[in-house]
């Protein structure tokens, strides 16, 4: 069975999650509105899932909108701000997950328009730019905190007061984050975040949208008016669980090891072992040098042959899957149908450069030895590639 070091694209769920989960199809299966005691079993099962969630986040109960995944959230969070007022202007990075794209485009369609804010070559947002776009008619901001691919992980304390101090709200994509840094709600200086379950060893199926108290906010759709209005649709109990137990679980071994997640001491050792190899560029900030800027549990190269050609990240993806590893080439959920990353186009690298990129992302499952043969792998990978016509 493979090594599984793709944990940015999705994680495979904690077992106590599991087993959590067919408790609750077992025993609380009924409809959450319905008065009946199968009704009413399903109720309580939900709301203990929302006060656990709100306890791991630190966020009220009331300020929990449970939703399908990461792109409803962040579609909820844009259209559901949006859709008060006239049109205005959003910010979004140039480094987006194509979810939030999406979102932009949608309002571009309703008369909005969109600037995308530069970063430097480490994916890291050019705050000079932030300051003069916060200037009308922008009305929101929308960032990713932890971009997927190339690790970089924004100054969230310093965004988020320029946006305070601008009147502008802000959401923030954190679905990458939840998990790898203790989150409380109450002290971020944002007013929506987005996560998904299935990044964290939760179900698939399901995320959750934090909505500040007082922050307007209209839903995608209608029907029984269920999580407090904002988001129409019986609720999936059983994925409400999951989705509570695996933040909880999180937040406890996160607290294990002093607030940092452990998962950093095996990142920055694995890339000790692969930083000597020929062929191989960072993408994103060090970790070693910025690790408060970078995702504690990932990795992204470039990879390249002895000439220095940049080498196809995909093909080196299938190749690492038949030695016994699983990575990624780039984020699972980009549907540009291309080789080349737009994200690393957006770092400044050219069209084969962006189309070499290997993303390796660690999680909880794993030991040291699940990853010694990593480094030995890549290198074998890498020549049999270079050595293809």
């Amino acid at each position: 069975m493979a090594v599984y070091l793709d944990a940015s694209a999705t994680s495979p769920p904690a077992a106590a999650v599991l087993e959590a989960m067919a408790a609750v199809q077992a025993e609380a299966w009924g409809n959450p509105s319905s008065l009946h005691r199968q009704g009413q079993a399903a109720a309580e099962a939900l709301e203990r899932a929302r006060w656990q969630s709100a306890a791991a986040l630190g966020c009220e109960p009331d300020e929990v909108v449970f939703t399908s995944g990461g792109t409803e959230a962040i579609h909820l969070a844009l259209l559901g701000t949006a859709d008060r007022g006239a049109p205005g202007r959003l910010l979004i990075s140039s480094v987006e997950h194509p979810a939030t794209e999406a979102a932009a485009r949608q309002l571009e369609c309703r008369g909005w328009t969109v600037q995308r804010v530069p970063v430097d070559a480490c994916g890291l947002l050019d705050l000079d730019a932030l300051d003069e776009a916060l200037e009308p008619p922008t009305k929101l901001v929308s960032l990713i905190w932890g971009q997927s691919e190339v690790g970089s992980l924004q100054d969230l304390e310093l965004i988020g007061r320029r946006c305070r101090e601008a009147g502008v709200p802000l959401h923030v994509d954190a679905v990458q984050v939840v998990g790898h840094l203790p989150i409380d709600f109450a002290q971020l200086p944002v007013d929506l975040l987005s996560l998904a379950g299935h990044k964290i060893q939760g179900p698939r199926g399901i995320g959750a949208l934090l909505v500040r108290s007082g922050h307007a906010l209209d839903a995608l759709q209608g029907g029984g008016g269920q999580e407090g209005g904002r988001r129409a649709g019986t609720e999936p109990v059983a994925l409400a669980v999951g989705l509570a137990l695996a933040l909880e679980l999180g937040v406890s071994r996160l607290a294990g090891s002093g607030g940092l997640d452990p998962l950093a001491r095996l990142r920055d050792r694995l890339w000790q072992q692969l930083h000597p190899l020929a062929g191989l560029t960072l993408t994103g900030p060090d970790p070693l040098q910025q690790p408060q800027r970078r995702l504690p549990h990932h990795l992204s190269l470039r990879v390249a042959d002895p000439e220095g050609r940049p080498l196809p990240g995909r093909a080196l993806v299938r190749a690492l899957d038949r030695l016994g590893y699983a990575v990624s080439s780039g984020s699972a959920c980009s549907s540009s149908g291309t080789a080349a990353s737009p994200v690393l186009r957006a770092l400044g690298l050219s069209e084969a450069e962006a189309g070499s990129g290997l993303r390796i992302s660690l999680g909880p499952w794993l030991a040291p030895a699940d990853v010694e043969g990593f480094p030995a792998a890549l290198e074998q990978a890498r020549q049999e590639l270079a050595a293809t016509p």
